[in-house]
């Protein structure tokens, strides 16, 4: 039997996201103050959450992962996450895309406070300049999760980007596919330029042989959202 209807509101989604941080996550000083120098760089406050970041952690212990790609490294809080479920050795690598020089700044700060310097390389500039190159590097090794968190216009490119540079059993994490809702505009008039990238994103997906994927939407302090998981066959 499932509880009675109750009408949520965002207090709501909070108090609950709040009551299983404590529950899962606990408090973390190395996370705390990525999150602070963040906010003090004017950094926006669009980092993934501490439940999310355990969950993409989760993910990449489940897949035995040992190579990362992360399109979008902001203060680098996701990318902490990321590289603290690989194994500590030479094999182990995080890279991770940022555009914004600031950020990259800021996320290295972050990077370099929790000890993870040897495991995450942060390339700066357009990921769709810099992947290309990545794909080109002799002796280049399959990434095992690809997570997307950048700009939502280039969508579709960075999946299929994702897909040159992933291997069969491969999962990738899009993030952001719901946007309170937006996506279920279909006038592509009244589509915002994010909208019409995950869109585009979701159509290429629906008809593309070469992964398995579903999409969950979530809601908690980062408001109402979803993702998408794909897993490469």
């Amino acid at each position: 039997m499932f509880p009675p209807h109750t009408e949520a509101t965002q207090a709501t989604w909070t108090a609950v996201d709040e009551y299983y941080q404590d529950l899962y996550v606990k408090e973390d000083a190395i996370l705390d103050a990525a999150s602070e120098t963040a906010a003090a760089a004017g950094l926006p406050p669009i980092s993934v959450s501490p439940t999310q970041g355990k969950f993409l952690n989760l993910l990449c212990k489940i897949v035995q992962a040992r190579r990362v790609l992360e399109i979008g490294t902001l203060a680098g809080y996701s990318t902490i996450w990321l590289a603290r479920a690989l194994p500590d050795d030479q094999a182990s690598k995080v890279v991770t895309l940022e555009n914004n020089q600031v950020h990259a700044r800021v996320a290295q700060r972050n990077i370099d406070h929790a000890g993870l310097s040897d495991r995450v390389d942060i390339k700066v500039g357009p990921a769709l300049d810099i992947l290309p190159t990545i794909a080109k590097e002799e002796g280049h090794k399959p990434f095992d999760v690809i997570f997307i968190d950048a700009d939502k216009v280039n969508n579709k490119h960075y999946y299929e980007w994702a897909l040159t540079l992933a291997r069969p059993g491969s999962v990738i994490v899009m993030d952001n596919v719901v946007r309170d809702g937006k996506v279920l505009e279909t006038d592509p008039t009244k589509q915002d330029p994010s909208t019409q990238g995950i869109r585009e994103f979701n159509d290429a997906v629906a008809r593309d042989p070469r992964v398995s994927a579903t999409a969950l939407q979530t809601v908690g302090v980062k408001g109402y959202d979803g993702f998408a998981l794909l897993l490469v066959n």
